[in-house]
């Protein structure tokens, strides 16, 4: 979610965003798409001619192919984005605990200056 926040370059975020639109849109339709061919094939295989139920199983396994294909390669991309983003936009702050050798107006200044912090940064 930090990476959403980021205001960083908008056209990963507008390449992310439109991934995910197609994806709920491509989905059921590959799915419906690929049953409707296989149950033509079924019907062809048992009422008539062989070669057009061969191809709608190769229509089939193309269409499924083609959307595993986009679904891996955009998958791995907005992976990598993240990726590079975690990698180039660390921030982190090192909290250093209370002892008891610790004057008490150092550990003042040490609460001081944990309260500074800020909320883009994570704790570690």
């Amino acid at each position: 979610l930090q990476w959403l926040r980021n205001p960083g370059p908008q056209h990963e975020k507008r390449t992310l965003f439109g991934d995910m639109v197609c994806f709920l849109f491509i989905t059921p339709l590959a799915t419906i798409s690929g049953w409707l061919c296989l149950r033509g094939a079924v019907d062809h295989l048992h009422f008539s001619s062989r070669l057009e139920a061969v191809g709608l199983i190769a229509l089939t396994v193309a269409l499924f192919t083609i959307y595993l294909f986009w679904t891996l390669v955009s998958f791995r991309y907005h992976c990598r984005l993240y990726n590079e983003w975690r990698r180039t936009n660390q921030q982190v702050i090192l909290l250093i605990p209370k002892s008891a050798n610790v004057p008490s107006n150092q550990q003042s200044l040490l609460g001081l200056q944990s309260l500074k912090r800020n909320s883009k940064e994570t704790i570690v």
